[in-house]
């Protein structure tokens, strides 16, 4: 079911010999960039007809505010309490991520360190074949907490033409009434420039598919794109046999339900290891109603990656940088301690991947692609921007203006020095 890689003699970089996942851009990079221009060029125009050529919805495609508030109230209770929680719980990590504003003074210079939310952010939660409104919680979430005040949806429609009532009590949740039925680079494009209906926004947020990932990342600089490439779901899961094979294989099947695309790694300490969830998911896998999902992301990106110790573990998992990195293992957070590159952590047997998914506080919109090398998950601090306040003090314009003078004098910027000897 999955690939076995077998690395225990090698001693040196293990990168060229790990399967590395496709580059979204490779493949659809010109599809999306067509797109991409079609929206910028015409408009609404454009985004209907994308619409209706890739999700065959037709007609107004934003959801009427009072629609909202309807379909929002007609949810149970049960899944309005699970909503609750997760949307508490996510704002309360993130307001306690943001710092208040600081200062720092040193020789007569005194700097205000000030964040400032951005005016408007755009927020994109998958659909058609599922629904995921806790991906709107996550964004909704991280944004309200940096006090962003206007937030925008996009969310395509599902097989009946409709957003599902769930993914609009998350957004009613949020205080989202601008919720638009839009999917794919199409979205992401309007969001981006604006449309004759659609205002553009300063930070577009929300995981997606190679190709709305790789519309963000042709975006950017347009605008912000909060956390890293957010495409397909990964997960890598560490064993060494001291926790219920069953954890693991059933963590491996929660990221590669979300379908094609995705990357599912195995890396275990011994043979027995492997050989023992690799049991549980032939059991497990049988079982589910997304077993071709499941089946299919293991085909095409599985590996069972066996090493010679826990050291090696943290030197795969480093490679592989994957979205959601679990270690099932003995003294596991002393383990996460040695590992650079993931998008999240979960330690222990009890560590799944599914709580940090919904409730646990931090996003779920994490880095993929490998690109937690560098990027990190959703904050609140995508969202504002960073300024200074510097006041200089007399004694400290004293003490530092010969310095500008020389330096101003070196790079030939005779205007630089001409500012500080003009105040002496």
């Amino acid at each position: 079911m999955l690939t076995r890689i077998d690395v225990r003699d090698q001693r040196g970089d293990l990168a060229g010999i790990l399967p590395a996942p496709v580059v979204a851009g490779s493949t659809v990079g010109p599809v999306v960039a067509q797109i991409i221009e079609r929206v910028r060029r015409d408009g609404d125009a454009a985004v209907a007809e994308l619409t209706a050529q890739f999700d065959g919805v037709r007609g107004p495609l934003r959801v009427p505010p009072a629609l909202i508030a309807e379909r929002a109230a007609a949810i149970s209770e049960e899944l309005r309490h699970a909503l609750e929680v997760a949307y508490r719980r996510i704002v309360s990590f993130h307001a306690h991520e943001l710092h208040t504003a600081a200062t720092w003074s040193d020789g007569g210079v005194i700097v205000e360190h000030r964040t400032v939310p951005v005016d408007r952010a755009g927020i994109y939660a998958p659909g058609g074949r599922a629904r995921y409104p806790s991906s709107v919680l996550m964004a909704a979430g991280a944004a309200r907490a940096a006090s962003v005040k206007d937030l925008v949806l996009c969310s395509p429609a599902g097989p009946d033409g409709l957003l599902d009532d769930a993914t609009i009590a998350a957004a009613h949740l949020a205080g989202i009434d601008e919720v638009y039925m839009i999917g794919g680079a199409q979205a992401i494009a309007a969001m981006a420039f604006g449309t004759e209906t659609i205002a553009p926004v300063q930070v577009i947020a929300g995981p997606g598919n190679s190709y709305v990932a790789e519309a963000k990342r042709q975006v950017m600089g347009t605008v912000g794109v909060a956390s890293g490439f957010a495409g397909p779901s990964e997960v890598a899961v560490v064993v060494d046999g001291s926790v219920d094979p069953r954890f693991a294989a059933i963590d491996l099947m929660v990221q590669a339900e979300h379908g094609p695309d995705g990357i599912a790694w195995l890396i275990g300490t011994s043979v027995e290891a492997l050989d023992a969830v690799d049991d549980a998911l032939a059991t497990l896998v049988a079982g589910t109603p997304r077993s071709a999902e499941i089946l299919a992301t293991f085909d095409s990106g599985g590996y069972a990656v066996l090493v010679r110790d826990r050291d090696q573990a943290v030197a795969v998992a480093d490679v592989v940088a994957a979205e959601h990195l679990e270690l099932l293992v003995a003294n596991a957070t002393a383990l996460a301690r040695q590992v650079s590159n993931a998008g999240a952590i979960f330690t222990g047997a009890f560590g799944a991947a599914a709580i940090g998914d919904y409730v646990a506080g931090p996003s779920h919109i994490l880095p993929t692609n490998r690109t937690a090398r560098f990027a990190s998950a959703l904050l609140a601090s995508d969202f504002v921007k960073r300024h200074h306040i510097i006041e200089i003090t007399e004694a400290g314009f004293a003490e530092l203006n010969g310095a500008v003078e020389v330096l101003a004098t070196v790079e030939g910027l005779d205007a630089h020095a001409a500012s500080v000897r003009m105040r002496r």
